[in-house]
């Protein structure tokens, strides 16, 4: 299946969206020029084959699509990661926690999956947080950024929305700018639903949070408070 995949893959590309995509990335990527909604629609179309296989097999043609480094094979793994959530077990998280220290080395690869499969697991485990606030420390942006990111979709429903202000906090100085829009992405998603406790944390930061940080932090907030916490 792995072969068809690629294989398939391979027949939609188009140099024209890999040369745009590539645009969008600082770093080295290896992108096959395949649409977004068209890896969906592929992903979609092979999840009815693998919908009854079991877990640890889907997880294993994961990994090998993951393995190869293309934008686009790591996209269908994410689809189909999260599409198998119902079936999350606690202790897939040292699998998933492989594949962001291991794999991921770029910002839509992070996105991607810590939005979704991640942000899921979380939501379903919550003791796991405190696994994911040791990322904040490592030596790599991606997992510091990841650590961030996996909250974006719980957040915006008002959830672990302390979490979030102390991974912030763990991270407020960090040099790379890819964190520090990770942060305030995470941030921005708890202004959603917790605007005054976001206005406060970061009003109350205001001289050590990186303004990359926090413009997005604010970005959401009611006009008002974005409007005073600008003339900051």
């Amino acid at each position: 299946m792995l072969k068809e995949i690629q294989n398939e893959l391979i027949k939609i590309s188009d140099p024209q969206v890999a040369k745009s995509g590539r645009r969008f990335f600082k770093e080295e990527i290896k992108i096959r020029g395949v649409k977004t909604p068209d890896v969906k629609k592929l992903a979609k179309t092979y999840f009815q084959q693998i919908d009854k296989m079991e877990k640890s097999a889907v997880f294993d043609l994961c990994e090998k699509l993951i393995q190869t480094d293309y934008q686009e094979e790591f996209f269908v793994a994410c689809e189909f990661s999260y599409r198998i959530k119902k079936n999350f077990e606690k202790s897939d998280f040292k699998i998933f926690e492989k594949w962001v220290k291991n794999y991921i080395n770029n910002w839509a690869k992070c996105d991607s999956f810590c939005n979704h499969t991640m942000g899921e697991l979380i939501e379903k485990f919550p003791e796991l947080i405190t696994e994911i606030k040791k990322w904040t420390s490592s030596k790599n942006l991606w997992v510091r950024r990841a650590a961030a990111v996996t909250f974006i979709l719980p957040a915006r429903h008002g959830k672990f929305v302390d979490d979030v202000f102390e991974i912030a906090d763990s991270m407020l100085l960090d040099n790379e700018d890819m964190v520090q829009k990770g942060y305030g992405w995470a941030l921005k998603a708890a202004s959603q639903k917790r605007p005054q406790c976001v206005y406060d944390f970061v009003v109350s930061r205001v001289g050590q949070m990186p303004r990359t940080a926090y413009r997005y932090a604010i970005e959401k907030l009611p006009f008002e408070m974005k409007q005073k916490a600008m003339k900051l």
